[in-house]
């Protein structure tokens, strides 16, 4: 065989395994946003309360946000195709019981078992990526396509589910995962190859433990409004903060934020993608039961937001790739804090054209702040770190959207107080945009605290703070190398 063919072969078989890696970022990104659609139907169904809604989406991201980092450190150990396939196989059982489900807290149960699935899909498709493409150009393209992804989940998912759910019902929105997720399986038995780390990290159960306990109370907290659930939060949080400097391969490891860039894209992740969460969470309800359209009329009403991020993603990655984080950051800032200011202080609900004006200027500030976010958390750090950084920053956005979505309708709950959407019925939506405006201000300040983080956390005295981080960081992997060697 002459070598030109071996290397047609060889890009063959890696478009092939990019193709499955983004065929598992797009069920699971376009699942979220499609359901997102769906509340209202499901509620009526369900009969469910604002609250029940809430567990619906944030039941996923948080078992999603609390095993990600699981996931990835057990694929290096045991093999990245292994956990690979059994993620697929868990994410699609997952969809069909989720379909299946004969009530919310069902439910619920079943969208914690797809996020289970879940989090072992994103980042370990993002190692697969690392392991096939070897040379750093490809390597580039197909982490820019892998990425690209998202804006097209983002830009589908309210339209998918508005069709769904007006031609079939709410349930057919899960059942789009399985014919996709069947094929991407065949495909990873057949081309992806099973690779390990050189040396994957060591477990760390009891940190593995604390966050969960941290993220699940936390939620539960601001959701039921428990007291209870906020001190053991609290006392979740002092754990991690003891524990995990003691142990010398943590789960997370506390030294990273002192890297002022990495330490920014934490907060940037998490302020972004909580306000997206919110703001989802919040039309998708008000465009429903205020307004009266179909979910379809609703996913077409936002497709202008959608479509601004699919646009703005791929110009902020190439922007980031010339003139680095920071002028992405600025803007994805202002507009993402003068987006929801339109409904805030002008009440841009009452306005359509108002209304669609906060939804195109929202999409753009989303579309340009995720490029930047993982190149700014990993940014000066050490090469054999670079895999955790981005996997803390990929936390981070789970975590937001589990957050924005908990507070957003616990401030919606308690603003419309008696007249709050009953279960099974919309209640009384006149009083939905007065009590909207109080999630509006905050999803503002989120923006508004990406503005700030970027600025902070790009520039010079920041990228000298990521350089000292990653002289500690390399210096202490060496001692370990050294200890860990055999003596002669």
């Amino acid at each position: 065989m002459s070598e030109v063919t071996k290397a047609q072969l060889t890009h063959g078989r890696q478009r092939i395994v990019l193709a499955v890696c983004c065929m598992s970022l797009l069920i699971v990104s376009l699942d979220n946003t499609a359901l997102n659609v769906a509340l209202p139907s499901m509620r009526r169904e369900l009969d469910a309360s604002v609250a029940g809604l809430q567990w619906t989406i944030d039941a996923y991201t948080l078992v999603l946000a609390s095993l990600l980092m699981l996931a990835g450190s057990t694929a290096d150990r045991i093999g990245r195709r292994r956990v690979f396939t059994t993620g697929l196989v868990l994410f699609a059982l997952g969809s069909l019981l989720c379909s299946l489900a004969p009530s919310l807290e069902t439910l619920v149960a079943f969208r914690m078992v797809q996020a289970v699935g879940g989090s072992m899909l994103n980042p370990v498709a993002m190692s697969i990526i690392t392991n096939t493409f070897t040379e750093p150009a490809a390597r580039a393209r197909a982490i820019g396509v892998w990425g690209g992804v998202v804006g097209v989940s983002m830009a589908a998912g309210p339209l998918v589910g508005g069709l769904l759910v007006e031609s079939v019902g709410w349930r057919a929105i899960f059942w789009v995962n399985l014919p996709v997720g069947l094929v991407a399986l065949l495909l990873t038995l057949r081309y992806v190859p099973e690779s390990r780390a050189p040396r994957p990290r060591r477990p760390d159960p009891v940190g593995q433990v604390l966050v969960a306990a941290l993220l699940g109370s936390l939620t539960y907290a601001i959701i039921e409004s428990s007291v209870l659930f906020a001190g053991v939060a609290a006392l979740a949080l002092a754990g991690l903060l003891l524990y995990e400097p003691r142990r010398r391969e943590p789960l997370i490891d506390l030294r990273f934020f002192r890297s002022a860039p990495f330490s920014g894209a934490t907060v940037i992740a998490v302020c972004a993608f909580a306000a997206l969460g919110g703001f989802l969470f919040l039309n998708t309800l008000y465009l429903q039961d205020v307004r009266g359209l179909s979910a379809l009329h609703a996913g077409l009403f936002m497709l202008p937001m959608a479509a601004m991020t699919f646009v703005f993603a791929p110009l902020s990655g190439r922007l980031v790739g010339t003139r680095g984080p920071r002028p992405s950051l600025l803007l994805a800032g202002t507009a993402m804090a003068a987006g929801p200011l339109l409904l805030a202080a002008f009440q841009a609900e009452t306005s359509t054209p108002l209304l669609l004006t906060g939804y195109v200027v929202f999409g753009i500030g989303f579309g340009l702040v995720n490029a930047p976010i993982t190149n700014t958390a990993v940014s000066g750090m050490p090469r054999a770190q670079a895999g955790v950084a981005a996997a803390v920053a990929s936390t981070s956005r789970q975590i937001g959207q589990t957050l924005g979505v908990a507070v957003a309708g616990a401030v919606l709950t308690a603003g419309m107080g008696s007249t709050a959407y009953g279960a099974g019925g919309a209640g009384h939506p006149e009083g939905f945009v007065d009590a909207s405006g109080p999630v509006y201000w905050i999803i503002t300040g989120c923006g508004l605290c990406v503005l700030l983080a970027g600025a902070l956390t790009s520039g010079a005295w920041a990228r000298r703070t990521a350089e000292r981080t990653a002289r500690l960081l390399e210096g202490a992997d060496g001692l370990q190398a050294a200890a860990r060697a055999p003596s002669s």
